[in-house]
C-alpha cells in the first residue's frame, strides 16, 4: 500500500509514475486528497469543540462552588452537547479512514525508474542470457510424452482424483521432485537464509499484508467455512512472520527460505501453453524472502538475482533474465525480473522464477517496520522475495533439454539428490 502523506504531498507525481504501468490514478488521487482536506477541516472543529468542553468543564465546579447553579447547569448541558458533536466527528473520521483505505488498496505500487515501459510480455526487456541451448534430434519429445514414456508423472489419474492441474508424481518423477526441493533450500541455506516451514492456509489479515487480497482474491482457493485462503506461494505465510512487528536495523537484512505446495485456481487458463507442467493449479516450489533496510534493498535485489541465477547455472540449464515492463509489473511490485529457462522440445522459453523488490508497499499493509540506532521513530522496512525455485517447468526443461537416445540424463549437481543420474526405464 502506498504510503497515504506520500500521496497528499505529490499527488500528481503518484499519478504520472502510475502512468508506467498503463493505470489511470488520477480520479482516485484526487478523491483520496478531497477526503483528507475534508477530514483536516473536521479535524479543526473537533479540536475546537475538545478545547472548548476543556474549558467549560474546568469552570463547572468553580461555579457551583460560587453558587452560581443555574450557569453551572447549562454550561453542563453544554459539555453534553459537545460530547455529542465529538462522537459525531469521531464517526466521520472512521468513515473516512474507511472510504480512503478502500480507495488505497485500489492502487498498485509505484514502479522503479528502471521499468521499462510497454503494455505486456511483449514489452519486457531482456537484460542477460546464459547456457548453451541443445539441439535435439528430430523425435524429440515434450515433457508429457516423455513423463508418460518414463512413467514419471500421471496427469490423467491427477484429473481422476481431483480434477485437472492437479498431476501425480510417482517413481523417479517423485524422486527428482524430493531432489529439486532439497536441493534448492540446501543452496539456499547454505546462502544464509533460515528454513521455515509455514502453514498453507493463512487468513484475511495475511492475504491483505502481501496483496493478494482484495486484488487476487478471485484466484485463490478459499475455504468458506472457516474463512482461510491455500496460499498461491510460501511468500505469502513467510512475509507474514513480521507482520505487526518493529525490528532493529542491526538485525536487517533478515533471510528466510521455505518449500511449500502451492495452490492458483488460474482461472481462464486453457489452450496448448498449459498443456503438461505448463501452468498447474497445485505445484511445488521453494522461495526466498528478505526484508531489507531502505538503502541497501536494490543491492540485495542484485543478490537475489545473482543467486537463482547461480542455481540454474548448477543443473546446466539455458536461461534469460528479463526485467518486466510496467504493463506486465505485478500489482505490488516496484521492480520485477523474471527468469526464463529454454524449453528445447516446446522451443520457446519458460518463466521459472520472479525476484521482486516491493519497496514498502507491502511493509506499510503488513505494519511491518524497523528502528536505526538511536532513532525513536520507526519506519517502514523494504520486503523482497523470489523463487529459488518452482519446480514444475524446471522439471519440464530438464527432462526435455536432456533427453537422449539412452534416456534422460540427471545434472551432476542433482545425482547425490536423485541417488540415480539417468532416467532409462519405466520408473517404479
Amino acid at each position: 500500500m502506498l504510503n497515504l502523506k506520500f500521496i497528499q504531498d505529490n499527488p500528481e507525481l503518484v499519478v504520472e509514475k502510475l502512468k508506467r504501468r498503463n493505470f489511470d490514478a488520477e480520479k482516485v488521487v484526487e478523491s483520496i486528497t478531497e477526503l483528507y482536506r475534508k477530514k483536516n477541516k473536521l479535524q479543526g472543529q473537533a479540536d475546537q469543540a475538545k478545547s472548548e468542553m476543556n474549558r467549560i468543564s474546568k469552570e463547572i465546579g468553580i461555579l457551583f462552588r460560587e453558587g452560581k447553579k443555574e450557569e453551572a447547569n447549562a454550561a453542563k448541558e453544554r459539555t453534553s452537547e459537545l460530547k455529542d458533536n465529538i462522537k459525531q466527528f469521531d464517526q466521520q473520521f472512521t468513515e473516512i479512514e474507511r472510504m480512503v483505505t478502500d480507495l488505497l488498496v485500489q492502487l498498485p505500487n509505484l514502479p522503479h525508474d528502471s521499468v521499462p515501459l510497454g503494455k505486456g510480455e511483449e514489452d519486457n526487456e531482456v537484460v542477460t542470457s546464459a547456457g548453451e541451448i541443445p539441439q535435439l534430434t528430430e523425435n524429440a519429445l515434450p515433457h508429457w510424452e516423455l513423463a508418460q514414456k518414463y512413467n514419471l508423472i500421471d496427469f490423467e489419474l491427477g484429473v481422476k482424483i481431483t480434477g485437472a492441474g492437479f498431476p501425480v508424481y510417482r517413481g523417479k518423477g517423485a524422486q527428482l521432485q524430493r531432489a529439486l526441493i532439497n536441493f534448492f533450500l540446501n543452496e539456499n541455506r547454505n546462502a544464509g537464509y533460515e528454513e521455515i516451514q509455514p502453514p498453507l492456509v493463512v487468513n484475511e489479515d495475511s492475504g491483505f499484508g502481501t496483496g493478494q487480497l482484495p486484488d487476487k482474491e478471485g484466484q485463490m482457493y478459499h475455504v468458506t467455512a472457516d474463512n482461510l485462503y491455500l496460499i498461491p506461494t510460501a511468500e505469502v505465510p513467510v512475509t507474514n512472520i513480521y507482520r505487526d512487528v518493529i525490528l532493529d536495523a542491526k538485525d536487517l537484512p533478515l533471510k528466510n527460505t521455505a518449500y511449500s505446495s502451492c495452490f492458483r485456481r488460474e482461472a481462464g487458463s486453457y489452450g496448448k501453453d498449459v498443456r503438461g507442467l505448463n501452468r498447474l493449479h497445485q505445484f511445488d516450489k521453494v522461495e526466498i524472502v528478505q526484508v531489507a533496510h531502505p538503502e541497501k534493498s536494490y543491492d540485495i535485489l542484485n543478490e537475489m538475482v545473482n543467486h537463482v541465477a547461480g542455481l540454474l547455472k548448477k543443473m546446466e540449464l539455458p536461461y534469460r533474465i528479463v526485467r518486466l515492463c510496467g504493463g506486465d509489473l505485478g500489482f505490488t511490485s516496484s521492480l520485477t525480473y523474471d527468469f526464463e529457462v529454454w524449453s528445447a522440445a516446446q522451443q520457446k522459453w519458460l518463466e521459472v522464477s520472479s525476484v521482486s523488490n516491493f519497496e514498502s508497499f507491502q511493509a506499510n499493509r503488513l505494519k511491518l517496520r524497523f528502528r536505526d540506532e538511536g532513532s525513536k521513530k520507526p519506519q517502514p522496512a523494504h520486503t523482497l522475495n523470489g523463487s529459488a525455485l518452482a519446480l514444475p517447468r524446471i522439471v519440464a526443461a530438464l527432462l526435455e533439454n536432456n533427453q537422449t537416445d539412452e534416456g534422460i540424463k540427471i545434472p551432476k549437481v542433482l545425482v547425490p539428490y536423485t541417488g540415480f543420474d539417468l532416467i532409462d526405464s519405466v520408473s517404479k
